[in-house]
C-alpha cells in the first residue's frame, strides 16, 4: 500500500532553492487566478502520522503564498453540539468560500481512523463511513470544490528518527510528549486502517497522494508542485453524463492519471 513512499526520496539543497522561486510563482500565479475570478473553492487535505511534516509543509505553504487567502482548520474531539448532528456537520460548516485555500489538519477521516485502530468500530462500519466520505467528497466536487488529499507516509523506523530529531531540537522538543511515543505501538495497526480506507475513498474525483515524509525538502516540493498543477486547470462545469467527476488530472503513486475527455 505505502511501497511507493518508502524508496527514499532525497532532494539536495541546491536543487531545492534552484526550484524554490519558480514554484512560488506558480503557486501565486494559481492563488491570484483563483481569487481573482472566484472559479472554485479549494479544500486541502494534509493528513498522515505523526512526525511525517504536517505542520511544516503547512507552515511552507504559507510562506510560498498569499496567507490572506487561505485559511487552516484543524479538529479535536467533536463536542456535544457536534455528536448531535450528522458526522459531516462541522466540517461542511468550516469549507472555504469559492477564491479560497481551506488546509484542513485533521479531517473527517480522523475520526473513522482512530476509531478503527480503538477497535470501536467494526470493519463493516469502517466501510460505511467510508462510503459516506465518499458521497461527501463527490458532493463537494458537484458544488465545484477541488479535493486534494495528501497522506504523508514515515516507515516505522522513519518515524522513530523523526520524533527524536524533534525531541532534540529546542525549537521543536515541545511537540512531542509522550503520547507521540505511547502512538508507535499502534504503529502496525494504523498503516492496515489507514491503507483499507485509503484504498476505499481513493477516487477519481478525490484521489489521495501519497507522500513520503522522511525529507523536509521533497515533501515540501511534491505538495507545492502539485497544487497549482490541479489549481490552473480548466474548470467546466459537472455535465450529466459525469456528474461526479471534475477533468483535472494530476499524478499520484496510487492511481493511474485520471483525465476524462
Amino acid at each position: 500500500m505505502f511501497e511507493s513512499a518508502e524508496i527514499g526520496h532525497q532532494i539536495d539543497k541546491a536543487t531545492y532553492k534552484a526550484a524554490v522561486p519558480a514554484l512560488r510563482a506558480a503557486l501565486l500565479e494559481a492563488q491570484v487566478d483563483l481569487q481573482e475570478n472566484k472559479k472554485i473553492p479549494v479544500v486541502v487535505l494534509i493528513s498522515g502520522q505523526d512526525g511525517a511534516g504536517k505542520g511544516e509543509t503547512i507552515n511552507v505553504l504559507y510562506e510560498w503564498m498569499d496567507p490572506r487567502f487561505i485559511s487552516t482548520l484543524a479538529f479535536s474531539m467533536p463536542s456535544d453540539e457536534e455528536r448531535e448532528r450528522p458526522p459531516m456537520w462541522r466540517y461542511w460548516r468550516s469549507l472555504p468560500p469559492k477564491g479560497r485555500i481551506g488546509i484542513f489538519a485533521g479531517s473527517w477521516y480522523s475520526d473513522p481512523i482512530r476509531q478503527r485502530i480503538l477497535n470501536e468500530v467494526s470493519l463493516k462500519e469502517l466501510d460505511a463511513q467510508a462510503d459516506q466520505i465518499n458521497r461527501f467528497e463527490a458532493m463537494l466536487v458537484n458544488e465545484g470544490a477541488l479535493v486534494l488529499k495528501f497522506w504523508f507516509h514515515l516507515t516505522k523506523e522513519g518515524q522513530v528518527k523523526r520524533l527524536k530529531a524533534l525531541e532534540k531540537d529546542p525549537r521543536t522538543a515541545w511537540r512531542v510528549t509522550q503520547w507521540n511515543w505511547d502512538r508507535l505501538k499502534t504503529y502496525d495497526k494504523l498503516q492496515d486502517v489507514a491503507g483499507h480506507i485509503l484504498r476505499l475513498t481513493n477516487t477519481p474525483w478525490a484521489p489521495w497522494v501519497v507522500v513520503e515524509g522522511t525529507d523536509d525538502r521533497y515533501r515540501s516540493l511534491t505538495v507545492g508542485q502539485i497544487m497549482p498543477q490541479a489549481m490552473q486547470k480548466n474548470w467546466p462545469a459537472p455535465t450529466s453524463r459525469n456528474p461526479r467527476w471534475h477533468p483535472w488530472c494530476v499524478w499520484t503513486p496510487m492511481v493511474e492519471p485520471y483525465c476524462p475527455n
